[in-house]
């Protein structure tokens, strides 16, 4: 059973993350990380007839690659957990209707892989569930034509933009087995300065993730070093900016052991993307990919994971709302550390 630590969850046993699976579009398999994707699709409709049903097919992808690995069916799956940024959560609860597995849908904007899976290893520590899956997407398209512009409209995107990841990510979580262990997990609070330009999303969610992460370190008496690799998700070029500037004025330098997901799924120099990835996709795949694949691997003995998430809707943009921000961050830990 977890203890409550301040605003973080301490699991007793740490529950593994005993597969991952990642799910990437055309022009992130063009992107660094191309070689740690499991599937890479050809287009962005993947034999789809439309963006909303291709976002739903990642998902899919990315539970039943993720299942096969471990090599369990839908039935030895207790719990799903799982949320993407379209209305309702539909490319979650459509991808989940052929599962058969129990299904807990959840909204946390791109914050919902962090969610997801402090969720999953909640429940597995406290014998609600003996295997849960963690599950998100994003996709360009189907979060573009929602949230901003027509796709057809051709207007320009401002620098402080950032592109929505067209991926998936996937983690089946166990109470045993091997892999990586899940060591805690920092509930995040709602953050808002004010923020209402929907092409600045870095800016909007950067104070959610400098609270988490001094939430976290003042729970458990740490300091950044404490971790190989800190990675928000996804603030993009502007957001990890402000991270490391208001660290620094509190005399704490990240800048060593800090990396944003956003920046690390694209080559921002070549990839015209402007300020970086974002999307539940983004922090999603790379988690599942690249950053479970160093954990595997010991090359990250001690990874901190805070997804981070826009709040927002086209109602509360269209209303003139400004825009919350909400982090999450889970510590997760290499095999045998």
């Amino acid at each position: 059973m977890s203890i409550r630590c301040g605003d973080t969850l301490l699991f007793q046993t740490p529950p593994v993350i005993a597969a991952g699976a990642a799910v990437g579009g055309k022009k992130e398999g063009e992107g660094p990380l191309a070689s740690y994707f499991d599937f890479i699709g050809k287009d962005n409709k993947f034999s789809q007839k439309t963006f909303e049903k291709a976002e739903s097919k990642l998902q899919e992808l990315a539970l039943d690659t993720a299942k096969r690995k471990l090599g369990v069916s839908y039935e030895d799956i207790d719990l799903l957990f799982a949320g993407d940024l379209l209305n309702q959560c539909i490319s979650s609860s459509f991808a989940a209707r052929g599962t058969s597995i129990p299904f807990l849908g959840l909204y946390g904007a791109c914050s919902t892989m962090a969610e997801s899976l402090l969720m999953a290893a909640a429940f597995v520590d406290a014998g609600f569930a003996r295997m849960a899956a963690a599950l998100t997407s994003s996709h360009f398209s189907s979060a573009e034509r929602q949230y901003r512009f027509p796709l057809n409209y051709g207007g320009q995107r401002t620098p402080t933009a950032q592109w929505t990841v067209t991926g998936a990510g996937c983690c089946i979580v166990g109470a045993s087995g091997t892999g990586p262990r899940i060591e805690c997990a920092t509930i995040g609070k709602i953050q808002d300065f004010g923020i209402k330009d929907a092409n600045n999303m870095g800016a909007a969610m950067a104070p959610a993730a400098i609270d988490t992460l001094q939430a976290h370190f003042r729970d458990l008496r740490r300091v950044p070093s404490d971790y190989d690799l800190i990675v928000t998700g996804d603030l993009g070029e502007v957001g990890k900016k402000i991270v490391i500037d208001q660290f620094q004025r509190a005399g704490v330098d990240l800048s060593q052991v800090y990396d944003d997901c956003g920046l690390m799924i694209f080559d921002i120099k070549k990839q015209d993307v402007h300020a970086g990835g974002s999307g539940c996709g983004c922090s999603g795949s790379v988690l599942c990919g690249y950053l479970l694949d160093k954990l595997e691997k010991r090359e990250l003995k001690k990874l901190l994971f805070c997804a981070t998430g826009a709040l927002l809707s086209p109602v509360s943009t269209g209303q003139g709302e400004s825009i919350p921000g909400v982090c999450h961050a889970v510590s997760i830990c290499a095999e045998g550390r």
